[in-house]
C-alpha cells in the first residue's frame, strides 16, 4: 500500500498534469497500465508531483523550456505535441511557439525547427489556435544590428568570440552575428528572458555544448534572469534530458556563477 507521502505526490501530480493537458494527460498514464504500470507512476508523482509544482518558474517559462529541449533533440514529435497543446493551455501563445522554434536554428539547425514547425501546425490545427504570423521587416545592417543585440546579450565577451574566429573562419563569425543575433534574436516577438530559457532548454538538451551553453548561462543573467531561474530551469530538465545532462549543466551553471559575483 503506497503511503500518504506517497499518495500525496501522486495526487498533485495528477492535478498538475491535468492543469496543462485536461484529460489526454491522464490518458497518456492509464495507456502505460497493461506494459509499464510504474512508468507511469513515476511520470505523474516525479515529472509533475515533485518537479512541476515547484515555485520559481511560471507555467508559460516551464513549457517554452520544455518545447525547446524536445525540439532540440529532434526525435520527440509525440511528446513535443503534447507540449506544444500544453503551452497553449497555459498562455503561450502561437505566435511565441513559432518564435521559439525559430530560435533554435542557429543552435540545433534548419531540419528540426522544421520538424517542430510541422508539429506546432498540427497543434494548433487540433486546438483551433489561430493567428497570423508576423514578418520580419528591417532594412537596417544585418551585421551592426547583429553586433549590437550580441553585445546586448552576451556582452562585450561576444565580440571577443567573434574575433577569435578571424584567423580560421571570418565567415563564420559574420555568420552567428548576421544570422543569429541580427537576424534571430532581433525579432522582438519573444522577451530576451523567454529566448534564454529556450535556448538554456536547447543547450542543456543537446549535451555537447558546454561552452556555448556557459555563454547562454551568462547571457540570462545579463537580461533579467536571475541564477534562481536558471536552475529551476535546468532542474525541469531533468524529466526530458535526464540527470547526467542536467547534472553535467549544473557544473556549468556553477562556474559561470562564481564569475558574476
Amino acid at each position: 500500500m503506497a503511503s500518504s507521502a506517497e499518495s500525496d505526490r501522486y495526487t498533485r501530480g495528477m492535478n498538475a498534469l491535468r492543469g496543462i493537458s485536461g484529460e489526454r494527460g491522464p490518458a497518456v498514464i492509464a495507456s502505460l497500465d497493461d506494459i509499464a504500470p510504474d512508468l507511469g507512476r513515476y511520470i505523474v508523482e516525479f515529472a509533475f508531483g515533485d518537479i512541476y509544482l515547484r515555485p520559481g518558474l511560471d507555467a508559460p517559462q516551464r513549457q517554452l523550456a520544455t518545447v525547446a529541449a524536445l525540439a532540440a533533440q529532434g526525435d520527440t514529435a509525440p511528446q513535443l505535441k503534447f507540449h506544444i497543446d500544453a503551452a497553449l493551455q497555459v498562455g503561450v501563445t502561437p505566435i511565441e511557439i513559432i518564435e521559439a522554434l525559430i530560435h533554435l536554428v542557429p543552435f540545433a539547425g534548419f531540419p528540426r525547427a522544421l520538424n517542430a514547425v510541422a508539429v506546432a501546425r498540427k497543434s494548433f490545427t487540433d486546438t483551433g489556435a489561430r493567428f497570423t504570423p508576423p514578418v520580419q521587416n528591417d532594412d537596417s545592417s544585418r551585421y551592426d544590428r547583429g553586433a549590437r543585440k550580441l553585445v546586448e546579450i552576451d556582452g562585450q565577451h561576444g565580440l571577443e568570440v567573434i574575433e577569435s574566429l578571424h584567423d580560421i573562419s571570418p565567415d563564420l563569425g559574420r555568420y552567428i552575428v548576421e544570422f543569429a543575433f541580427g537576424d534571430v534574436y532581433n525579432r522582438p516577438w519573444l522577451s530576451p528572458q523567454r529566448r534564454q530559457l529556450v535556448t538554456i532548454g536547447a543547450l542543456t538538451a543537446l549535451g555537447d555544448a558546454a561552452p556555448q551553453l556557459r555563454v547562454h548561462i551568462g547571457a540570462a543573467l545579463n537580461v533579467g534572469l536571475d541564477r534562481s531561474h536558471v536552475i529551476e530551469a535546468l532542474i525541469h530538465l531533468v524529466s526530458y534530458t535526464g540527470f547526467p545532462r542536467v547534472l553535467n549543466a549544473i557544473t556549468v551553471a556553477r562556474d559561470v556563477f562564481a564569475q558574476h559575483r
